[in-house]
């Protein structure tokens, strides 16, 4: 049995992705930058997870819920690793250049692909019902006081 890479903690840049989130599918994401995707361990695979999440800047302390899809995006034939993070708050404006930091701490299922664009927004909200309900946990909130968002 290996070990579990959760929590695993980490810190990034927002970058422009492929405009699909939000648009395609109703679901904006926060794309890390290369370097933050290319630190992930190995024993993070192409998947979806769930955490929390924090953006670095002036009057935000809030510690957001979050589900992060890493992998190649197969239903888009995707050919580079990506981490998107879809944080479960309306903002009322774009991130990107912020530095966010993340906690990831489960897996809620493999990549995958799928037969539409509907069949995978329909699985992309299973997944925010699913990462709601464990965030909720006792396990799970007890990160929002972890020494890693102060």
């Amino acid at each position: 049995m290996t070990n579990s890479p959760f929590p695993y903690f980490t810190l990034g840049t927002i970058v422009h992705g492929f405009d699909r989130g939000s648009k395609e599918l109703g679901c904006p994401t926060a794309n890390f930058d290369e370097d933050t995707v290319k630190k992930l361990p190995s024993s993070i695979h192409q998947g979806v997870y769930y955490g929390w999440a924090k953006l670095l800047r002036q009057n935000d302390d809030e510690i957001y819920k979050m589900v992060a899809s890493v992998g190649k995006n197969p239903f888009y034939h995707g050919e580079k690793k990506t981490m998107e993070t879809h944080i479960m708050h309306s903002f009322s404006k774009d991130f990107y250049g912020e530095t966010v930091k993340i906690v990831l701490l489960g897996e809620i299922r493999k990549m995958t692909t799928f037969k539409d664009a509907n069949e995978l927004a329909a699985a992309i909200q299973n997944d925010i019902s699913t990462a709601n309900t464990k965030l909720d946990t006792d396990e799970c909130r007890q990160y929002l006081n972890h020494s890693f968002f102060q």
